[in-house]
């Protein structure tokens, strides 16, 4: 995008105070091309990159504990609906970008849309998941009709992959010029220090021969958990130095990592499954990536995986199901391997490949490759370029 593009366009980047990782990474990109950017956000989402030239970060949101009282919880959220009303009144930019829905997301989609529409803004809404309670398994008429509303209301949409834009035009009846394809940008603002290889799995007891396998994120039915179980019971009954880090937190889903517990005791894998449940912080999230061989991503359903692109960004070969645009994201041989979804046995197999590969053979010396690979083809630069220009149409 041209300077002259970019000149005096100015956009209010509405991120919900969460996804820390996209919201810097798109909002830091937008401001090096000369794209004013009103940055709403938390506490959660602070960084220095909001701390440079042409970012104005508004913290209208402030702190998010979890651990809050339910009527502590409810004041805040009150709260910031209040001073994210008032803003949109009196806003400079034009251009509103919505990143994520906020806590009420029905709220959200229809009567804050229709709000920003009667002021006058050009609404464009960024689809991380076009459908996540079709995905979930939960869907419900008035999912779909809320996002049918918003999807119809938002001036312009951004997805991350061509599935993606063929679901929105076919499940919820949106017209393909109003639809832009874009990279997901590679996650770069987590720290990452000098610690080593072998620093990192002291830190989890393992040892040098150890196979460390990881699965990492928030742990739900979709991604398919019971397929990576059973595959690491067959690997183990010929190889038992094998290991698998299980990080993430459960949420909602309790029941489901219940029943992934019972899985692995029936099939005796407790001493060779380490368990790390709960919301794992920013500066914390090193040492798993550091101390993995690989990252698992066994996922039933999905479109694409923030995940992945966390790994990209420590130089971690991926293993992948076959669903969504995995197979895009991955080079067979280079940055991982694909195999078939729901399906332990072949899993079980490229596992084996992997292990058998130069991939692992060579991998602290294909971590920094890996890295390159990830920058180059899931640049921020490419990111902001893409969505100035629709910025520029919509404001114009």
């Amino acid at each position: 995008m041209s300077a002259s593009v970019a000149s005096g366009l100015s956009v209010a980047l509405l991120t919900a105070g969460m996804d820390k990782p996209y919201a810097l990474g798109i909002g830091a990109a937008l401001a090096a091309h000369g794209i004013r950017v009103d940055f709403i956000g938390s506490d959660e989402v602070d960084g220095p990159e909001l701390r440079s030239p042409g970012v104005n970060f508004l913290n209208l949101r402030g702190n998010q504990r979890r651990d809050a009282r339910y009527l502590v919880k409810a004041a805040r959220v009150l709260r910031y609906y209040g001073r994210l009303l008032r803003y949109a009144i009196s806003a400079e930019p034009r251009v509103f970008h919505v990143l994520w829905n906020n806590y009420f997301e029905l709220f959200d989609r229809v009567p804050l849309m229709l709000f920003y529409r009667v002021l006058g803004r050009r609404v464009v809404f960024t689809a991380h998941n076009v459908n996540a309670r079709k995905r979930d398994a939960n869907d419900t008429f008035l999912n779909r009709l809320t996002l049918k509303i918003q999807y119809s209301l938002a001036q312009h949409i951004f997805v991350h992959t061509e599935k993606m834009k063929a679901e929105l035009m076919r499940d919820f009846q949106v017209s393909e010029d109003k639809v832009t394809v874009i990279p997901f940008g590679i996650n770069n603002t987590l720290p990452n220090t000098s610690l080593t290889r072998e620093e990192a799995r002291r830190h989890f007891g393992l040892e040098a021969r150890h196979k460390t396998l990881l699965f990492f994120g928030n742990i739900a039915p979709y991604k398919g958990l019971e397929h990576l179980i059973t595959a690491l019971s067959t690997l183990a009954k010929t190889d038992p130095d094998f290991r698998l880090i299980i990080a993430g937190a459960a949420g909602n889903c309790a029941e489901y990592w219940q029943q992934i517990q019972k899985l692995i005791v029936d099939q005796g894998l407790r001493n060779l499954v380490l368990e790390r449940i709960g919301f794992v912080p920013d500066v914390e999230a090193e040492k798993y990536f550091k101390a993995a061989d690989v990252l698992l991503l066994p996922y039933n359903y999905i479109f694409q995986s923030g995940v992945l692109f966390l790994g990209y960004s420590f130089g971690l070969p991926i293993i992948a199901t076959d669903v969504g645009s995995l197979r895009e994201d991955i080079v067979e041989g280079k940055t991982g391997f694909v195999c078939r979804p729901q399906d332990p046995v072949d899993l079980a197999r490229s596992i084996e490949i992997y292990f058998a590969s130069d991939v692992f053979r060579q991998l602290e010396s294909r971590r920094p490759e890996i890295r390159r690979f990830a920058n180059e083809r899931y640049s921020w630069s490419k990111v902001a370029e893409l969505t100035g220009k629709v910025y520029s149409r919509l404001a114009a």
